[in-house]
């Protein structure tokens, strides 16, 4: 199993926490050399203390859905500004989950162009909007799946010379009921993954037959699953390909990381 001080061998350079799910300060004691703090609704966003805490140990970036209240540049922008000064911004449009009716309705483009205008070197989430993203500009913020690695190519072999991150959700281990508990239910909703699932299927260890089998490549194609060798192995491959950053979410809590 992968530990903390072999994220670096492992070319893991920055890691993801769900503030939902983990205390974000204990992300300070990770061997990485940069931090993303996802964002799960203004309830659970970390206060301007802790992330100030946390800039000063890490370069720190907050994902902000510019169509979400707090975060609109061309409206409610509350929360953006309450931001501490050393900490960076990954824009995206938004999370469905997290977004009212009335948010989703918000056109994205002019948003994101506005907040990538007020911020220092952004990271732009491209899930849903490449083209956006792309003409925006910044750090493109691209999530893996299995044609992650022909896009950062065609990338490359376009001329792209700005840098690009992958976030990609890991379990340090190959045990496939571990790996299924873990990321299962995220593999499952990817739009090719629905469709090949049997209606009403189990998404975790307890998927079976042809259920286990889509899920178990699945796992694979969305997420970072292995041990000590495979898992640096797949990192190589995708900075082979382009990417410059590989941002770990850690599926199964931070203490396999510490």
């Amino acid at each position: 199993m992968l530990q903390g001080a072999t994220l670096e061998r492992a070319g893991i350079d920055a890691v993801a926490v769900k503030p939902a799910e983990v205390d974000v300060e204990r992300a300070a004691d990770l061997d990485v050399d940069a931090l993303a703090v996802d964002y799960e609704g203004r309830e659970h966003l970390p206060s301007p203390e802790t992330l100030g805490s946390l800039a000063a140990e890490a370069d720190v970036r907050v994902t902000t859905p510019v169509r979400a209240d707090g975060f609109d540049p061309l409206g409610d922008d509350e929360l953006a500004n309450a931001l501490p000064e050393g900490v960076g911004r990954v824009l995206v449009a938004g999370h469905r989950a997290y977004l009212t009716d009335a948010e989703r309705e918000r056109a994205v483009a002019p948003r994101l162009r506005a907040a990538a205008a007020r911020s220092r070197d952004p990271w732009v989430g491209t899930e849903g909007i490449e083209r956006i993203a792309l003409a925006v500009g910044g750090t493109q913020f691209e999530l893996l799946g299995p044609g992650t690695d022909r896009r950062l190519r065609s990338l490359r072999q376009a001329g792209f010379e700005g840098e690009v991150a992958v976030y990609a959700p890991t379990v340090l281990t190959d045990e496939d009921d571990a790996v299924l508990d873990a990321l299962g239910a995220y593999a499952a909703r990817r739009g090719p993954v629905r469709s090949a699932l049997p209606d009403g299927a189990a998404t975790d260890a307890g998927a079976g037959g042809r259920a286990r089998e889509v899920l178990s490549q699945a796992v694979r194609d969305y997420g970072l699953v292995g041990d000590a060798d495979s898992v640096p192995d797949r990192v190589a491959e995708l900075r082979d390909a382009g990417a410059d950053h590989v941002v770990g979410y850690p599926a199964r809590g931070l203490d396999p990381f510490l």
